[in-house]
């Protein structure tokens, strides 16, 4: 008995040893990698054939030509929603990459430089984050324009305040330490000190909040193209279709929605998933799991 115990213990602790923090971290971001270069890779290359107006299909429920079945129009709902997804995505993207970039050069100014640009940084955040986001996004999106264009600026524009915080707060204690100010004693520039000292030291929280920022840029994507101040009604967009959904979901059309909605709520668990890994797995209480 006591032989059996010891060897079902021994392999829980080979168990957890292999599926430690860092392996958890690694399989969460490849599942997402992979995940958004299949949907991404799918939906470029999809000729518009695959998921147009067919009115001779319409309303199919999901079957084996159909697998998520077809909308009100007769177009294939499993290729309209990868066709959408890839457009939320690269809206994703490119949103959170610029939106994190502005917020790495703001956090890093307003604390390096301090005095009224650190003023003025954190009375943009203020502002940014005292106005209702959903409504932020709305206005800029209508005042550019709508579209693709539209969401891209309105996402890329609004989800910086936080990480500007966090990055300006990293920036504050290195400012501090030891060989920051024996740089300065040795005549290095600001610039120099900044790029060789700061740059480094802040790049984990960055990328943490990069991945992080995806997410959250392609939910509000699909959101104000919801409520119509996004892409226009003809652009494939998970958006789009869930909002075309809601006019059939009570006569029973449930996979108008329900499909296209777990195919955008896969993309942000996953993403989120890596983002809470990676963190854990800078997080130094953590890291060593």
């Amino acid at each position: 008995m006591s032989k059996q115990i010891w060897g079902l213990w021994s392999r829980k602790k080979e168990r957890d040893g292999f599926w430690n923090q860092r392996r958890k971290t690694f399989f969460w971001i490849w599942l997402a990698v992979v995940y958004v270069m299949l949907i991404l890779l799918d939906g470029w290359g999809m000729p518009p054939e695959n998921y147009g107006v067919d009115y001779g299909a319409k309303f199919i429920a999901p079957c084996f030509s159909h697998p998520f079945g077809t909308d009100y129009m007769g177009r294939d709902m499993f290729f309209r929603s990868i066709k959408g997804l890839s457009n939320s995505i690269v809206i994703g993207v490119i949103a959170s990459a610029v939106s994190s970039l502005f917020a790495l050069a703001l956090g890093v100014a307003a604390a390096v430089r301090g005095g009224i640009i650190d003023r003025f940084v954190n009375w943009c955040v203020d502002l940014c984050m005292g106005i209702p986001h959903l409504m932020l996004l709305i206005l800029i999106s209508f005042m550019m324009g709508r579209g693709g264009k539209g969401v891209m600026i309105a996402v890329a524009l609004t989800h910086w305040p936080e990480l500007t915080r966090l990055v300006r707060g990293e920036v504050l204690q290195i400012r501090s330490a030891q060989y920051v100010q024996a740089s300065y004693r040795m005549g290095k520039s600001w610039l120099e000190i900044t790029w060789q000292h700061m740059i480094p030291q802040v790049l984990p929280i960055y990328l943490i909040g990069v991945v992080l920022l995806f997410p959250h840029a392609i939910m509000h994507e699909a959101a104000i193209t919801f409520l119509g101040f996004g892409f226009s009604p003809e652009t494939p967009a998970i958006g789009v279709i869930l909002s075309e959904s809601m006019n059939h979901i009570a006569t029973g059309k449930w996979w108008m929605a329900v499909f296209p909605g777990l195919l955008l709520l896969a993309a942000v668990m996953l993403f989120d998933g890596a983002g809470e890994n990676l963190k854990r797995l800078m997080n130094p209480n953590s890291g060593n799991e």
